[in-house]
């Protein structure tokens, strides 16, 4: 329901001509929408963490990353542009995996 709200708003800030803040909120609705979306993997107990990594980086690899390239939130004009939205994707998803790796030892998750 929240990714309907989100959209909606982005819709009307379209068609105020805010073209620019409906394309963030519309993308990052997606966004949000996919990372709600993906985290149901953590919970499937008869995988392993790698499997369940693997899995969970390939959906947003095939999801997240295009929105990326697609939401105009970098400039992709060459390969090496791509490249590195890539490297950012990759070195982002590293950094919150630790994260979150280190705080669900933590506190037990």
């Amino acid at each position: 329901m929240p990714f309907i709200i989100i959209e909606a708003f982005a819709l009307a800030l379209y068609l105020q001509s805010e073209i620019l803040e409906a394309r963030n909120l519309f993308f990052g609705g997606f966004v949000l929408l996919i990372l709600g979306s993906t985290t149901v993997i953590y919970n499937i107990d008869q995988w392993s963490l790698a499997k369940q990594s693997a899995i969970h980086f390939s959906i947003m690899l095939g999801t997240l990353f295009p929105i990326l390239l697609l939401s105009g939130w970098y400039p992709v004009t060459s390969l090496q542009d791509v490249l590195q939205v890539f490297a950012i994707f990759v070195a982002s998803g590293l950094v919150i995996w630790t994260i979150m790796f280190i705080l669900a030892k933590f506190f037990k998750w």
